[in-house]
């Protein structure tokens, strides 16, 4: 009898390591990358409709415009001011409307922020938590929705905030929350991210090179990449009229300008968070 329950707990163990052996991973890319070498531009290497239909939900697949703030804004404030994270309901939305660090502007108001996180909590992407003082706040779960790790978040969070830009600009404005030492280290997760069907590159290789996120809807990349062609298209200069060179600003000074904003943007909120936790505690003392 004992020898009999020996074997049957033997083929139970050995079934159990089999079946383990021919479970999926549990993260899925959004698309087959098919990038090539240095992650050059190549139509399609975002989700398709097809694909995504194959998905699960917990698996990162497009979101609405509400959504991908919000989902970057949580990532941004858990980085970049963590005293007052997880975020409030009323710190989401002034994460969401502020003016620096955002491309486009955007107007969300309660309703818009709620129906987000519903899309976020769905999706596996957000989570909902009570605070203190039974304060119902939120927390992104981007690390393991997306698959990424630190500098991966700060490149997905830049491009969520602010939408398509160039290495060069995705380095400068990525490294408040993640430093990138030079450009090669930043390009390297940018190929990384393409490889794993996050990351698309919108126009070829080359100087102006410009990246993209692949959480747009299908709707919404085939108009982007219509106005970047179109961009582009006028842009170049034809062959009919003279060109004509004149003084203009420099892109590198714009750029320094909006950093000194942003870094006083993130002096402010962390500045708001501290006091937001020092208000609690006086609270606390004097209940």
């Amino acid at each position: 009898m004992s020898r009999s329950i020996g074997h049957e707990l033997f083929d139970w163990i050995v079934n159990g390591l089999n079946r383990g052996s021919r479970e999926a991973p549990r993260f899925l890319p959004l698309a087959r990358s098919r990038s090539t070498p240095g992650g050059l531009h190549q139509e399609g290497n975002c989700m398709n409709e097809e694909n995504a239909a194959e998905n699960e939900t917990s698996q990162p697949h497009p979101l609405s415009a509400a959504a991908r703030r919000c989902l970057g804004v949580l990532v941004e404030k858990a980085k970049t001011t963590p005293d007052g994270y997880p975020l409030s309901l009323a710190g989401l939305i002034t994460g969401c409307n502020q003016k620096s660090n955002r491309s486009p502007q955007m107007q969300v108001d309660e309703s818009d922020a709620l129906s987000a996180l519903d899309e976020l909590r769905a999706a596996g992407a957000a989570r909902e938590i009570q605070g203190s003082g039974r304060v119902t706040k939120y927390r992104h779960a981007a690390y393991e929705w997306l698959g990424v790790d630190s500098p991966g978040a700060a490149i997905m969070t830049e491009l969520l905030l602010r939408g398509p830009q160039t290495a060069g600009e995705l380095r400068t404005r990525a490294s408040r929350m993640h430093k990138f030492p030079d450009l090669d280290s930043l390009k390297t997760e940018l190929d990384s991210l393409i490889e794993k069907g996050l990351v698309e590159s919108l126009t070829p290789s080359g100087r102006g090179q410009t990246f993209s996120h692949c959480l747009y809807t299908p709707q919404e990349r085939l108009y982007l990449v219509d106005k970047i062609k179109k961009q582009d298209a006028s842009a170049a200069p034809t062959k009919s009229a003279p060109v004509t060179l004149e003084p203009v600003e420099s892109g590198s000074g714009k750029s320094a300008h909006d950093d000194r904003i942003d870094k006083i943007q993130d002096r402010l909120d962390s500045v708001t968070a501290k006091l937001e936790a020092l208000e609690k505690r006086l609270e606390f003392l004097e209940s």
